[in-house]
């Protein structure tokens, strides 16, 4: 009887010790996930307390940042809408001239949206494989009787008081005879650097809505709204060397094929992507973007 006794409260130490080891088995493991959970939580409120004070660049859609706009040039560019032959070689810092030559494009540089145009050079050996490539602009035409244009043609055809010959024949010297003008007053915030792409020219600040003149005398080659980063953009082409753009504006009050005249009013003053009433100014000759303050006049 006394071994049958011991027995059984041996065996209900044994029941109540697993209970026992089974309870703080169950506790242990309770308090490691709660201690996880917890190291969680205080990450967490680490990493936003680092991360709160630091806030999100706001860009505007109308003009991202310049870096948003570099992408490697392709070897073909498909014609969209609102494109010109100009506005494409700026686009991708190409001489107009040689886009045109690539594509055997002629004077005045007619492309239509859907139109594939080469934007590196034809290799000779292509060239000697397949000379009878037909543009738009050589379509139908023949070998034998390539259509001539006068001085006195171009002249009809043109704009009163521009001569396209003119402005397509001379040499680079023309543009010595270039005197550039300030296309509005303010502050210059920032200036030209070569080989940066963002700072391709410079930026005037001043006054919403104040007037935008053309530096120098020329024609209209874009207006519009179609390269990233630019807004409302004017491009002006001097002479076969010189272009210059303008950009930011609120209003454009010229449009593609007019002639204007150095000084006249041909857009309004808008703002950048941050909400500052800017001019973005640029130059360029041969496609190259050139310091603007080397070639307007100096300011007392």
């Amino acid at each position: 009887m006394a071994g049958k006794a011991r027995g059984k409260m041996i065996g209900v130490l044994t029941a109540g010790g697993s209970a026992r080891c089974s309870a703080a088995g169950l506790l242990i493991g309770n308090a490691r996930v709660l201690h996880a959970c917890l190291a969680a939580f205080l990450l967490v409120g680490t990493l936003s307390g680092c991360s709160a004070p630091v806030r999100a660049p706001v860009v505007s859609r109308d003009h991202p940042p310049l870096q948003q706009q570099r992408s490697a040039r392709p070897s073909v560019y498909r014609v969209r809408k609102g494109d010109t032959l100009y506005s494409i070689a700026w686009r991708f810092g190409i001489d107009y001239t040689s886009v045109a030559h690539w594509n055997g494009i002629r004077y005045p540089y007619t492309i239509y949206p859907g139109q594939k145009l080469r934007l590196t050079p034809v290799a000779r050996s292509r060239v000697a494989e397949s000379p009878s490539v037909k543009t738009p602009q050589t379509r139908g035409a023949s070998k034998k009787n390539k259509p001539v244009v006068s001085g006195k043609q171009v002249s009809r055809s043109s704009p009163k008081g521009v001569s396209s010959s003119q402005t397509e024949g001379k040499s680079g010297s023309e543009h010595l005879k270039l005197q550039w003008l300030w296309p509005t007053d303010g502050s210059v915030v920032q200036r030209f650097v070569k080989g940066d792409p963002v700072r391709k020219g410079v930026k005037i600040e001043g006054r919403y809505g104040t007037s935008i003149s053309a530096a120098e005398t020329g024609k209209v080659v874009y207006a519009g709204s179609g390269l990233i980063g630019y807004g409302r953009l004017v491009i002006i082409k001097h002479n076969k060397n010189y272009l210059s753009a303008y950009g930011y504006n609120k209003k454009i009050h010229v449009k593609e094929g007019d002639t204007v005249k150095k000084g006249i009013r041909i857009a309004e003053m808008g703002s950048d992507g941050n909400g500052r009433p800017m001019l973005h100014f640029e130059i360029r000759r041969n496609g190259a973007p050139v310091d603007p303050l080397k070639l307007l006049p100096h300011r007392p």
